[in-house]
C-alpha cells in the first residue's frame, strides 16, 4: 500500500483518552508530526523506536507539507497529531488541501474534542430535554482568521442554546457583554481550562460573575468557555429515549 499521511485527534490532553486506532497507527508510523505543547509526551511514546518526532508549533504550512513530501518519497507512514479533534479549529483542511494536489493519500482518526471534555469536567450532559437540544460550537475571532458574515457571536447567542466558545477566554468580558442581552446575567456559564490534564481548572459562575473569575485565576489560554441554561438545568422532564411512552416498534 501507498504510504499514508494519518492525521489523528490526540484527544484534548489525557494522553490515555487517545483511541485505540490512534495509538496503533502511531505505533506502525516511521514519522510522527505534533502539535508542541498541546501533545502529552505519553502519546509520542507510542511512536515506535527511531521514529522521526518533529514538533510543529513553530513551523510554517510550507514546512509541514515538506515533512509530508519528504517521508511519502521514502514510503513511510506519517502519523499525523492534532490536539482534540481533527473537525474544528484543527487548521487541517489546508494540510489535506495541499496532499491533495500532490496525490499523497491521506486519512483522519478522530478524538475526543476540547469540548466534551470540559462538559465531562463540569459532569453536565449540554444538551437536556426541553432546556437546550442545540450546541453552537465557535470561537473568538479577532486574532485568527475573520468569522464569517452570518456567524457573528451576538447572532449564535440570539439562539438562547448551549453556547461554546473556543479561543477566547483573553476577550471573555467583551464575550459576556454581547451574550448577556440573550442570556441574562444569572444564566449559567463555566471556564474549564486544560480539560483532563493534571492540572485542569473548571470555573463556575454566571454571564455576570464568569469574567471576574477567570481574571482571578489569571486563565488566558487553552480553556473552553461554556454558557447555556443546560449548564445548571434542574427539574427538568425525563428524555424521550428511555420514557414509558417510546413506540418501541422500532418506527419512533
Amino acid at each position: 500500500m501507498p504510504a499514508t499521511v494519518h492525521f489523528i485527534g490526540a484527544g484534548p490532553g489525557a494522553p490515555d483518552l487517545l483511541t485505540l486506532r490512534g495509538q496503533r497507527l502511531i505505533a506502525a508510523a516511521a514519522v510522527c508530526l505534533y502539535a508542541g505543547a498541546l501533545v502529552p509526551p505519553e502519546i509520542l511514546a507510542h511512536a515506535p523506536p527511531g521514529a522521526r518526532l518533529v514538533d510543529t508549533q513553530h513551523l510554517q504550512l510550507h514546512e509541514i507539507v515538506a515533512e509530508y513530501v519528504t517521508a511519502h518519497a521514502a514510503g513511510q507512514d506519517v502519523a499525523r497529531l492534532h490536539s482534540g479533534d481533527l473537525s474544528i479549529y484543527s487548521a487541517a483542511a489546508e494540510q489535506m488541501r495541499r496532499l491533495d494536489h500532490l496525490g499523497i493519500p491521506w486519512d483522519v482518526t478522530p478524538g475526543v474534542p476540547a469540548f466534551a471534555a470540559a462538559a465531562a469536567a463540569l459532569r453536565c450532559e449540554l444538551t437536556v430535554p426541553e432546556v437546550a437540544q442545540t450546541v453552537i460550537l465557535t470561537r473568538h475571532g479577532k486574532s485568527s482568521s475573520a468569522i464569517p458574515a452570518g456567524e457573528k457571536l451576538s447572532s449564535l447567542a440570539a439562539h438562547g442554546t448551549t453556547l461554546v466558545v473556543h479561543l477566547g477566554t483573553q476577550a471573555i468580558e467583551e464575550i459576556v457583554n454581547v451574550v448577556a442581552p440573550h442570556y441574562g446575567e444569572d444564566c449559567p456559564a463555566a471556564v474549564v481550562a486544560r480539560a483532563s490534564w493534571p492540572d485542569e481548572l473548571i470555573l463556575r459562575g454566571t454571564v455576570a460573575s464568569i469574567a471576574a473569575l477567570v481574571s482571578d485565576a489569571g486563565v488566558k489560554r487553552t480553556a473552553t468557555i461554556l454558557i447555556g441554561p443546560a449548564l445548571g438545568a434542574r427539574g427538568f422532564r425525563d428524555s424521550h429515549l428511555y420514557s414509558e411512552a417510546r413506540d418501541r416498534s422500532g418506527t419512533d
